[in-house]
């Protein structure tokens, strides 16, 4: 199972122009149909949208709406959490997301509506002037909505905060140019009412043509809040960037890119590359030590592609080898800082081994299941090893103690869960869960994946956020010191310039 991460080509991204209306990541609003002016704003700190509107209805064959949109082709995914603010006059209003054919009021269109009795559903008008129809979602009052389009197939998720999303589809042709945004709809041309929207993401996804670990997309670095469930994208890279690790001071984040490790300055937001000598083909299994002074790094090299596992200052500096052979993929210290714990492939079997943090003594083998055991993490008091294993048939949350014994497995669900991080406190796991859409023993780019938060000692997880990533989104220790937040990556070919974008210079 090869994680290396090494740049050989771009997709093309999607940059996004800013317009003279612009709001946000969208270029214009509108009052679309019988209704009042509404408005529509931006908070640049908070990352959310204000949208007040009026409207008649969205309904028969004609609609009345404020629409914040813009124009976009091909497939994408359109995702948000959102409420009304205000106990509202009218028990049919609306907000959600909304694409069209048009901006006339009778236009073909389809949405992901949240009425204010909570009522939820797909509407749709196959052609223009066709009186609407719905499909209504067996989940009310959805407060996270997600309307993607794949061809000529549009896809409602919905979900309660915390929860995952519930699912209904329908077939229409709107053509290949579409308007796409978020609307609110009052129900009564009469009067108007306000909605928030937060985690807005307009996601363009991977095209069937990429090829895994030779093509990628553009990637998102956010910040998770996890007491609110608020993600902030802090900056954007036309590039794939993966794996962000939380430094000490609290104040700058770890990263790889195209082989090299970057520090980023969370107070700049900008990144520099971090030394590692002649260790420059590093991928995405890098790791701080629990004291803050010492990196651990997995990297090939330019005459083996046998990952290996290295240590280094975390100030930089010529990185010292510390295991003998590959491939080996670096996911923890002990809290003491004499042991690495990494998952290697030996006897064509990848298992958990430890060795010694200054390279001295053997590798010793801490996991001896069939099939493949990953993503092992030392708790901060140092009492258990967290990994993940296929060994039940899906790969699930186990924990086991730091010789080896007491294997526990953690999680039992319908989902693949990866990569379980421990808050500083030791009360809760992190980890990556994704779907049955994926081989149990493998964690692919470009997914929807969701992150997910449990106890430590095991119960049932909590969703914390449903992210389009995958590989890189998490791979290893990524919790804040504070234990307030989780830094990730999420991946999408839609940049816009409200946030930090890297520049990079083309090629001589």
């Amino acid at each position: 199972m090869k994680k290396i991460c090494l740049l050989f080509s771009l997709i093309t991204s999607v940059t996004f122009v800013h317009a003279q209306n612009s709001i946000g990541i969208f270029s214009n609003q509108f009052d679309v149909g019988n209704t009042q002016t509404g408005s529509a704003a931006y908070n640049a700190q908070t990352q959310e949208y204000t949208i007040e509107g009026s409207g008649n209805n969205i309904w028969f064959n004609h609609d009345g709406f404020h629409y914040l949109c813009t124009q976009l082709q091909g497939d994408f995914i359109l995702r948000c959490n959102a409420a009304f603010t205000g106990k509202g006059v009218e028990e049919h209003r609306k907000f959600g997301w909304m694409i069209r054919s048009s901006l006339d009021s009778t236009s073909a269109c389809a949405s992901v509506a949240v009425h204010g009795d909570g009522l939820t559903s797909l509407q749709y008008r196959k052609a223009n002037n066709d009186t609407m129809q719905e499909v209504r979602s067996a989940l009310t009052a959805a407060d996270v909505i997600q309307l993607e389009k794949r061809g000529n197939t549009y896809i409602m998720s919905v979900a309660h905060n915390g929860e995952i999303f519930t699912e209904d589809s329908i077939h229409l042709d709107l053509g290949d140019n579409v308007y796409a945004g978020l609307f609110v709809c009052a129900h009564n041309a009469a009067v108007k009412e306000k909605a928030v929207f937060y985690n807005v993401r307009i996601v363009i996804p991977a095209p069937a043509t990429l090829v895994p670990y030779k093509q990628y997309l553009s990637s998102q670095l956010e910040i998770l809040n996890v007491a609110t469930g608020h993600s902030k994208i802090i900056y954007q890279s036309p590039r794939s960037i993966q794996a962000p690790n939380w430094m000490k001071d609290g104040n700058h984040l770890l990263y790889n890119s195209d082989g090299l490790v970057y520090k980023y300055d969370l107070t700049r937001n900008t990144p520099e590359v971090l030394n590692t000598g002649t260790i420059t083909h590093n991928n995405n299994d890098h790791v701080i030590s629990f004291d803050g002074k010492m990196l651990g790094l997995s990297s090939s090299s330019a005459n083996d592609d046998a990952s290996k596992v290295y240590t280094v200052s975390i100030n930089g500096g010529e990185p010292k080898q510390i295991t003998p052979t590959g491939p080996s993929y670096l996911h923890g210290w002990s809290t003491d800082g004499k042991f690495l714990v990494f998952v290697g492939e030996r006897n064509n079997e990848f298992d958990i081994y430890k060795i010694a943090s200054d390279g001295s003594g053997k590798e010793m083998q801490l996991t001896t299941a069939k099939d493949l055991d990953d993503g092992p993490e030392y708790s901060p008091d140092g009492k258990y090893i967290y990994f993940n294993s296929v060994r039940s048939g899906t790969m699930q949350i186990w924990r086991m103690k730091p010789d080896g014994s007491n294997q526990e497995q953690l999680t039992n669900d319908a989902f693949n869960n990866w990569f379980p991080h421990v808050s500083p406190d030791g009360k809760w796991i992190a980890f990556i869960s994704f779907g049955k859409d994926v081989d149990p023993s493998n964690h692919p780019f470009y997914k929807h994946v969701y992150i997910r938060l449990m106890p430590a000692d095991g119960g049932k997880p909590k969703v914390l956020a449903a992210v389009y990533g995958g590989q890189g989104t998490m791979n290893t220790p990524n919790w804040s010191p504070d234990g307030k937040y989780l830094a990730l990556i999420s991946n999408s070919n839609f940049l816009s310039p409200i946030y930090p974008v890297e520049e990079i210079k083309a090629e001589q």
